[in-house]
């Protein structure tokens, strides 16, 4: 099946082979196929295809541990620094939020909307500028404000955050809250997923 390329970054084959890319090159521990389909929603045969172009193309090294193919960046090619630089500023931001944000009190639900949103679910246009994020719950803006601070230079992109009640946020009368839902939303898992691989 083909698929267009990523509004994001259009030099990449789909956005499944950058979003594929960018786990595997930001991820500290090897991965699998397996655990890459479930973290990407995709299915098994699509993820093991693309991995397999990846590691004959020589931008992830397999490494067979039984059956499975623990994958990393193969940091031996001088293009993966570079790569993975790209990746973090094209398609990261949603993961390095979702990682900086893990684990903080009183956040319900964050979304990305924007610019970048918009791009990453393939609406076309310009370059986002910004990013621009919807905090629902009552966390402590302290903490979050710390939390966010040295995004934005690894991002290359200033991070907005905006923080809305839960009560706000199912508020269909408010004009901002209107205009957010109305437009393409990322949303940001903030729990880790506790699934293993057998």
């Amino acid at each position: 099946m083909r698929t267009d390329a990523p509004a994001l970054m259009p030099i990449f084959r789909s956005q499944l082979q950058a979003r594929l890319l960018l786990e595997v090159l930001t991820s500290a521990e090897p991965l699998t196929a397996s655990q890459l389909a479930r973290t990407l929603d995709a299915p098994d045969a699509t993820v093991s295809r693309e991995v397999r172009r990846l590691v004959e193309a020589g931008l992830v090294r397999g490494e067979r541990v039984g059956r499975a193919l623990r994958l990393h960046p193969a940091v031996d090619n001088p293009a993966t620094a570079p790569l993975r630089q790209l990746l973090v500023v094209t398609f990261g931001p949603a993961m390095v939020l979702e990682k900086a944000l893990a684990g903080i009190d009183g956040v319900q639900h964050a979304y990305i909307h924007g610019s970048w949103a918009a791009r990453y679910q393939g609406e076309p246009g310009g370059p986002p500028g910004d990013i621009d994020l919807v905090l629902i719950g009552r966390p402590s803006r302290r903490v979050v404000d710390t939390a966010l601070q040295d995004l934005e230079e690894e991002l290359g992109r200033e991070v907005n955050a905006t923080y809305v009640s839960p009560e706000r946020w199912q508020d269909d009368d408010d004009p901002f809250i209107r205009t957010v839902r109305s437009r393409p939303l990322v949303a940001l898992r903030l729990t880790p997923e506790l699934e293993e691989d057998a």
